[in-house]
Formats: C-alpha cells, sequence, structure tokens
C-alpha cells in the first residue's frame, strides 16, 4: 500500500468514490480498501453543467461494480473541480457587494482590486484598525446597514474587509452579522482565508470567495441529487488548492479555496499510485499540461499565494505552471507553414464525427478538392447551454443560426472579419464549439488510439497536410498521412520537453523565469535539448532531470517515452494514469492550519491576535503559551468541522527577536502555526451515518 494511504477506521468502510471535473473529461474512480481500484469510467465534461457530466460518469462507475457489490456500499465521495478556477479566468462570477472598512479610494487601486469589483457595488465605511489592533476610527455601523439594505436585492452575497483585521477582526464580525440580521445572503470575511498582511489583495480574495460561493453551492447541491438517486449515502468532500480535502458544507463557505483544485488533485493522485516521495509529476489532459513538484511526499506550495486569471489571491494552494498544450489542442501553421500545437483546445475531427457522422461527408470533399476552401477542415458546433435562448449581438446572430440544425464547416457559415469575430465571441461565451486537426486524431491514424473515428482524423489529416504542403511551397507527398501524423506527434514532443524545462527552471531562484525573452542562445539551448538531434554546433548540450518524472494523463503514453528520452529523466507512468486526478480527489487528508500572531504592542506588554479580538499579556511566554494553546484549540476543530478524524496535531513557532545592550534577546513578534491533519470521516457500508474517531 502506498504510504499515504489512508488508515484506520476509514479504511474499513466500504467503497470510496472520487471524481475529477477536467477541461475535457469527467473522471470517476471507485475504490476498494483504499488501495484497490475497482471501476474507472471517463465521461466528456458538461461545461454549461457540470453536474451532468458528474452524474454520467458516477452512473458509468457504478455499473461496473463487481459482482456483491453495488453503490449502497460507497462510504466516502470526494470531488476536484474546475469550477473555481474556470470561473475566475472566463469571469463568470455572481454579482456581490463588497464592504470595504477603513478603505479609501486610492486603495481600490491596488491589487486588481477595483477590475475585481468592476460592476459591483462597493461599500467604503469607517472604521478599521492600526497594525497594533486598537482602532483608527469607530465603526460606523449605520452607513453599513443603509449599504446592506439598498444592495442586498441586487446582489447574491457580500464580502468583508476591513483593515488590519488579521490583527483586530472585530469590526468585519460586526458587519458579518449585521449582514446576517438583515439578510439571508451568504457573507465572507478577509480574516477567515488568510492571517497574512496586505489589506486589498486580502480584500480581493474575500470578494472572489464571496463571488463564487452561489456557482459552488449549485455544483454540489447538484453532485447530492446525483449521489442520492443513486441511493449513495457518504460524505462528500472537495478538493482544496493545496491538495487536501474539506466537507462540501465547509467548501460553500470557502470556495477560493478551490482554486487549482483540479492540479492539487492530480499531484496526490501520482503520489498514491508511485508512492514516491520527490518527483515532477507532468499532467497532461485534453486541453492543457499542468506540471508541478513533490518534495518530501508534500507538493509544492506557491509561497506567494495562487495566481489565477491574472489575480494574485492570497489562497494557500500547489504551485503549478499550466500551459495550453493537450491532446485536443489545435493543429495549426504559422506564415511559413511551420507548425504549432495549441495553446486554444478544439474538439477533435474524430470525436466531432462520432457525435455527429453527418461531417464526414463535408469532410471527404474539402480532402478530395483540387483546390482548399478558407478553413478547410474546420468545423462549428452549438454547445449545450441551458433551456433559454441566450441574448446575441448582431456578429453573433448569423454563426448562431446557422449551427441551428448541427455542425457546419466553417467555410459555410464565416464571412469575412465580422463572421469571424462573431464566431470567436460565441466561442469565448462558450454557446459555440470549433473543431479541427488535434494530436487526438493524428494519434488515431498512428494507432495510438482507438475510441473515436478514425476515417475522420485520416480525412482531417489529409486536409491538414495538403494545407501545411501549400504553405510550405514544398512537393512532400499530402496523401502520406501517416508521416504528417508523425510530425504532429514530434511537435508535441518537442513543446512538452520544453515547457518541462522551462517550469522547472522557473523554480530556481537564481534563474528569471522564460518568457519568450532568454535570447537566441536560451531558444537554442532549448531546442538543442528536445529535438532528440545530433548536435550540429561545435558545443554539446546536455541537461538531465534530477527527479522522476511521473507522467499522468490520457494521452501520456503516445508522447512522455520520448519526452523523457531527451530529457534523460527516469519515467514512470503508473497503472490509471489517464484518472490519477480522480483518485487524488479520494486519497488525500484533511489539513486545516491556524496561525496567531503574537507582537510586543508596547514595551513590556505582548499582545495575541485572535479570531475573536486581542489579548494583552505581561509576559511573553504566557502570550505564547496562549497562542499555542488556541491554535491548536482552534485546528483542531476546524479540521472536525472539515470532515476529518484521525488527527494529529503539529504547531511550528517562528520568532522575531531584537538584541538588547545586556545580550538578551527580546521577543518583537512570533507566529504560531498549528496544524490539525486527520483522514477523511466515511460512512458506513450500506449507507449508515459517518462516525468520528478524532482524537486530539
Amino acid at each position: 500500500m502506498p504510504d499515504n494511504a489512508p488508515t484506520g477506521a476509514a479504511q474499513d468502510c466500504g467503497l470510496w468514490l472520487g471524481l475529477d471535473t477536467g477541461g475535457t473529461y469527467t473522471d470517476a474512480v471507485i475504490i476498494a480498501a483504499a488501495t484497490r481500484i475497482v471501476a474507472t469510467a471517463k465521461e466528456l465534461t458538461t461545461k454549461h453543467d457540470l453536474s451532468i457530466g458528474l452524474g454520467n460518469a458516477m452512473r458509468a462507475a457504478v455499473a461496473k461494480l463487481p459482482p456483491g457489490s453495488s453503490a449502497r456500499d460507497i462510504a466516502l465521495v470526494s470531488v476536484s473541480t474546475t469550477l473555481a478556477t474556470n470561473a475566475v479566468v472566463e469571469n463568470q462570477r455572481s454579482p456581490i457587494c463588497a464592504i470595504l472598512i477603513g478603505y479609501d479610494e486610492g486603495m481600490l487601486s491596488r491589487a486588481g482590486l477595483r477590475e475585481a469589483l468592476a460592476g459591483n457595488p462597493v461599500a467604503l465605511i469607517k472604521g478599521g484598525h492600526h497594525a497594533t489592533g486598537e482602532e483608527i476610527a469607530s465603526l460606523d455601523l449605520d452607513a453599513a446597514k443603509a449599504a446592506i439594505i439598498e444592495h442586498a436585492p441586487h446582489v447574491e452575497a457580500f464580502s468583508v474587509s476591513s483593515l488590519f483585521s488579521v490583527r483586530n477582526p472585530g469590526h468585519e464580525l460586526r458587519i458579518r452579522q449585521l449582514v446576517r440580521d438583515l439578510t439571508q445572503k451568504p457573507v465572507t470575511c478577509g480574516h477567515e482565508l488568510t492571517s497574512r498582511l496586505d489589506a486589498p489583495r486580502r480584500a480581493l480574495t474575500a470578494a472572489l470567495n464571496a463571488q463564487l460561493t452561489p456557482q459552488l453551492r449549485r455544483l454540489v447541491e447538484s453532485v447530492q441529487a446525483v449521489l442520492a438517486a443513486l441511493g449513495i449515502r457518504a460524505p462528500l468532500m472537495v478538493v482544496k488548492g493545496d491538495g487536501s480535502l474539506m466537507d462540501a458544507a465547509v467548501a460553500l463557505e470557502y470556495p477560493v479555496e478551490t482554486v487549482l483544485s483540479g492540479p492539487a488533485a492530480s499531484v496526490v493522485g501520482a503520489k498514491f499510485l508511485t508512492g514516491l516521495s520527490d518527483f515532477v509529476v507532468s499532467d497532461m489532459g485534453g486541453t492543457t499540461t499542468d506540471i508541478a513538484i513533490v518534495r518530501g511526499g508534500h507538493p509544492v506550495l506557491n509561497a506567494g499565494g495562487a495566481r489565477i486569471g491574472g489575480w494574485n489571491t492570497m489562497v494557500e494552494a500547489i504551485d503549478v505552471r499550466t500551459h495550453g498544450l493537450g491532446g485536443d489542442s489545435a493543429v495549426g501553421f504559422d506564415a511559413r507553414g511551420r507548425m504549432q500545437i495549441g495553446p486554444q483546445r478544439v474538439v477533435p475531427l474524430s470525436l466531432l464525427a462520432t457525435m455527429s457522422p453527418e461531417i464526414l461527408g463535408p469532410l471527404a470533399r474539402h480532402a478530395g478538392m483540387e483546390r482548399l476552401p478558407l478553413h478547410p477542415g474546420r468545423f462549428a458546433a452549438r454547445q449545450s447551454f441551458g433551456p433559454d435562448e441566450p441574448v446575441l449581438n448582431a456578429g453573433e446572430r448569423p454563426i448562431w443560426d446557422g449551427l441551428a440544425s448541427g455542425p457546419r464547416p466553417l467555410c459555410e457559415i464565416v464571412r469575412g472579419l465580422a463572421g469571424m469575430a462573431g464566431l470567436k465571441s460565441l466561442t469565448g461565451r462558450g454557446l459555440v464549439v470549433q473543431s479541427g486537426m488535434t494530436p487526438s486524431d493524428a494519434m488515431h491514424v498512428l494507432g495510438g488510439q482507438a475510441q473515436w473515428s478514425a476515417e475522420a482524423a485520416r480525412l482531417g489529416a489529409r486536409v491538414w497536410a495538403r494545407e501545411a504542403q501549400n504553405l510550405r511551397q514544398d512537393r512532400s507527398d499530402p496523401e502520406d498521412v501517416a508521416e504528417f501524423c508523425r510530425e504532429i506527434r514530434e511537435a508535441v514532443v518537442r513543446a512538452t520537453g520544453r515547457v518541462l524545462y522551462e517550469s522547472l527552471l522557473a523554480h530556481d531562484p537564481g534563474i528569471e523565469p522564460w518568457n519568450g525573452s532568454w535570447g537566441r542562445l536560451g531558444d537554442t539551448i532549448l531546442d538543442d535539448l528536445v529535438c532528440g538531434r545530433p548536435p550540429s554546433r561545435l558545443i554539446r548540450v546536455a541537461m538531465s532531470l534530477a527527479l522522476p518524472l511521473v507522467a499522468i494523463g490520457g494521452p501520456v503514453r503516445g508522447y512522455y517515452p520520448a519526452v523523457a528520452e531527451r530529457l534523460q529523466a527516469e519515467l514512470v507512468i503508473p497503472e490509471h494514469a489517464a484518472v490519477s486526478n480522480a483518485i487524488g480527489a479520494v486519497t488525500g487528508i484533511v489539513a486545516k492550519s491556524v496561525e496567531i500572531v503574537v507582537t510586543q504592542s508596547k514595551i513590556g506588554l505582548f499582545r495575541v491576535h485572535t479570531p475573536d479580538g486581542i489579548k494583552d499579556f505581561r509576559a511573553a511566554d504566557a502570550a505564547l503559551r496562549h497562542a499555542h494553546e488556541l491554535s491548536r484549540t482552534l485546528a483542531h476543530a476546524a479540521a472536525l468541522r472539515s470532515g476529518a478524524a484521525q488527527l494529529t496535531l503539529e504547531t511550528v513557532v517562528r520568532r522575531k527577536l531584537a538584541q538588547q545592550g545586556d545580550g538578551d534577546h527580546l521577543l518583537v513578534e512570533a507566529t504560531v502555526r498549528s496544524t490539525a491533519i486527520g483522514r477523511p470521516m466515511a460512512a458506513h457500508p450500506a449507507g449508515g451515518s459517518a462516525t468520528s474517531s478524532a482524537k486530539a
């Protein structure tokens, strides 16, 4: 059994169901005895309603259970979701009212706070605290009440952030209670999400959390409805951005913590499958490649907080480098016919033909034309979007109407620049998907994949090979589709090797992150390393990975053996690599940390800054003891609330000291951080109630 497999009471509680929603696929895995995978399923992700894809995957996995097992034996369910990440990136967040206490207009310009709140009402309220915890000004409750009453009918949630609330949350707590007294809306306080200073970033993180609460609630309720329909009565957990788990009810209060949930689950799954403690993990899906590092059995976290969609948050999350490179990345060419892979994702022609066989006719016509039309071999189709007709502008309407009867070639529905603009807008809104040649199609031609239409893949390869020949003005045989598909595979191998080197070098503090500015020498070195060709220069370049490379995701077996050979890396592709994220979703642990800060507010007076306010002590040792006990108590309670059992606690104290004239050291500041770690609390088999064996 891998060294991170759950043990104890939770292990004896039947089957575990892990779920993951990716950009292309939604996966489900059922695990028995914490070690044995008994069922897996892959279904297409339904972006307009993630619960549909999750429900399809759950039902497909349950249908594969061995004789003697049933859905009622599932005692734990956990999901990793792209919902929060996608909502932030795509700016599809719910309307909120942000109440900022002690802020001024100038502070809205920091950390992108004004942009994040664009279109949402903001109430600037008098109040706030100094860094020592004393009030800057009395809290203006009348102004706060007026703002809440005015905006509550038009928003779905509230966020509250006060100056130095991490040193004294009193004003945030009073406004939170006022919101609850006056409305039924969810409310997020900045001090609940982080103990770090930087008021604008804390306000930004609180605002994002409030904006995501309604979306995550809809997803959780939909998943719970599917579980109920299947007869599954088990705790539902959600993966956080650092790879740990939390109860779904807690996730509804802190949805921003699920940012980067998917990549974090992939790392946990890779560790579970391999048993390794130190490695590089590269997760290649249909849309992206996510690269992260594990050291000492734990994923390396982003010390500055998760950056997503251009926002620098204070969410503690995995340090992952994401690249638009996957099995369903669009194959394209530059003006000179040089092949490009991604970063845009399109529906593979082989998949579109499987769902809509009528595209084979126009695709065959394109392949047989003496002169290719505009946008050859490219299609568009409506995406499911819900019961209501979408609101469309003049540029979008002709494209939308043209797709009413099903997928159509772009050359038939796009007219000029206006048509392309309309198509781009519809695609960006998620109403329309485009289809074209992808690495997945190439692998169907080469025999590496076989689940979709190989005929569509071959026809698409003929069209793209002819297009490349025209751009390159060469005499290669456009009918040699296998050679063209090998060129696609080679392009993916080179791109993968390059993004791996760039991502890993970016972790070296002495090397500037690669952003295209390493110059000709840097590009030459990377090209030589990943191209796998004999050096033609007088200087030979060689590098190798110092850690094993664990490759997970559906497409990796077709590319990573060649990648590892060129990077001189020890390659590990575990069994069930294609569903590693779903495995990680249910094999993680619950971990909750609480930080208590102790400062010297005056000479000889030591102040403990707690989530409920401030408390002063005359002696540093007494203040530290109180902070130590309180942080452990709060971490223990938070872990229990997040669904943990069999808890262990560890506490770390970081001190800042000043040397006095007599050689002694005086405490200036201390941070006491306690972390409670436990296994998810599972239900009894056959749908019984959950039990806890948690202990301090």
